[in-house]
């Protein structure tokens, strides 16, 4: 029987090189060979003190992985969220942004969605906030899930 792949979170600070290779290894497998993006994967965010790293874990080998960027004014911004081929189809990015939803608690989140993806980050929350873009020859739609107000 399968194992189920285990939810690891973590800043940079607290990532093994091996752990932060192999999440590159994956990002960059899918954004810049599988999709051929030739773009600077590594933009300095990763490091930042607010970033968090998500991803499943089979066995120390990462099947799916995004990161949390605080924005400023209080947002999350979700990027980077990636499956590996080998992966897709068993609901694994649905599982990250569940746990990623989780950890963004009540503060609004934003994201830049692949536009074929609408759908699956249309059904953790998210609207469309704008019009649609493309970049590196990939359409590309924003989407914002507002804070939630439990005041009431």
């Amino acid at each position: 029987m399968p194992q189920t792949p285990v939810t690891r979170i973590a800043s940079f600070a607290e990532l093994d090189a091996r752990t932060f290779h192999d999440l590159l290894r994956l990002r960059i497998d899918v954004f810049v060979v599988e999709q051929a993006c030739p773009y600077p994967e590594l933009d300095g965010r990763d490091v930042e003190p607010g970033t968090r790293h998500l991803w499943l874990d089979d066995g120390g080998t990462p099947l799916a992985y995004l990161r949390i960027l605080a924005d400023p004014g209080g947002v999350a911004r979700i990027g980077r969220v990636v499956v590996a081929p080998e992966a897709r189809g068993s609901g694994h990015a649905g599982r990250l942004m569940v746990a990623a939803l989780e950890l963004v608690g009540d503060r609004p989140c934003a994201l830049e969605a692949q536009s074929h993806l609408v759908g699956l980050y249309a059904r953790h929350g998210f609207a469309v906030s704008g019009p649609g873009y493309v970049e590196d020859g990939i359409p590309h739609t924003p989407m914002r899930r507002e804070g939630i107000d439990r005041s009431q």
